[in-house]
């Protein structure tokens, strides 16, 4: 589709392992995008949830038929950036590396140990970027639906380190204890690369994530696997349907709150226009164009 023709969209939503669609969801739109950097992980929903334009995305596609390395995360955020959207909440499922962060708990992440070796910039051939990235989410928005979980009396957590991981195989026990002794708190395989690019996208994100489990490394606790993880996010899955229906019908309640998302490139492209490959810059010009005027 043209992206001329598209239609304009503010919030996004990323659903990740168990959540593939939103019920409530209406006048549904799909959107197939093509993107400079390839196709996305599936078509875009477009649609009306409590009575906001919102577009939904499978991060691993309906069926889920991609492993996390597989997930092409450019063309998912540089979709989300082509349909207008500024606010984005993601939901993934994570392990617990606390004793107080129970499974089936949710734990809003505002750090990231990002250990996977995937394509996490738009930036390169011929045009550098260097974004800020102290605070990898957004904190108006992280404490929004924090807000939102705690009113519907659910047992959630504000902040703490996501340990990102390549996958598609669960950490060792060995690998499990070594993240404890560095104090993080959850593990999985997908919010840090989404988080890097977002903010290279100035999109406001923040990870919802649903603990499964406690890793491996709790001696005397079942082994991770499949079936307890899906067990344990289903219960879950409902309530961060809950969650974003919530935060997605009371957003205006933090319009115009300042944050630094949405001026995340300024002063962070260092290569001058004179010097970038004109074909770069094409491909990048709804992330960069507003700063080389």
């Amino acid at each position: 589709m043209n992206s001329a023709h598209l239609p304009r969209v503010k919030v996004g939503i990323l659903g990740g392992t168990g959540l593939y669609q939103i019920e409530g969801l209406k006048n549904i739109q799909a959107i197939t995008l093509e993107t400079p950097f390839g196709q996305p992980s599936d078509d875009f929903l477009v649609g009306e949830l409590e009575g906001v334009t919102v577009a939904f995305l499978s991060r691993h596609g309906r069926g889920h038929r991609l492993l996390p390395a597989e997930v092409n995360y450019r063309a998912n955020i540089y979709g989300f950036k082509l349909l207008g959207v500024e606010k984005l909440i993601s939901v993934n499922s994570v392990g617990s590396l606390k004793e107080e962060i129970r499974p089936r708990d949710i734990v809003l992440a505002d750090q990231f140990f990002d250990r996977t070796h995937r394509q996490n910039t738009f930036f390169g051939e011929g045009v550098v970027a260097h974004i800020s990235f102290a605070e990898p989410v957004c904190p108006v928005l992280s404490r929004h639906v924090f807000g939102v979980a705690k009113e519907l009396g659910l047992s959630v957590h504000l902040g703490g380190t996501y340990v990102c991981i390549e996958g598609p195989a669960f950490s060792t026990r060995a690998e499990s204890r070594i993240y404890r002794q560095l104090g993080a708190e959850v593990i999985g395989m997908t919010a840090a690369t989404e988080a890097k690019l977002a903010r290279e996208a100035e999109i406001c994100y923040v990870t919802l994530n649903l603990v499964t489990d406690y890793d491996v490394w709790r001696s005397a606790e079942e082994s991770v696997s499949v079936e307890l993880i899906l067990e344990n996010l289903r219960f879950n899955i409902e309530h961060a349907k809950e969650i974003i229906k919530r935060a997605v019908a009371t957003l205006r309640q933090i319009e115009g709150r300042p944050c630094l998302c949405q001026q995340a490139l300024k002063n962070a492209i260092v290569t001058r226009p004179k010097f970038s490959k004109e074909e770069t810059l094409k491909k990048l010009s709804i992330l960069i164009n507003k700063y080389l005027s």
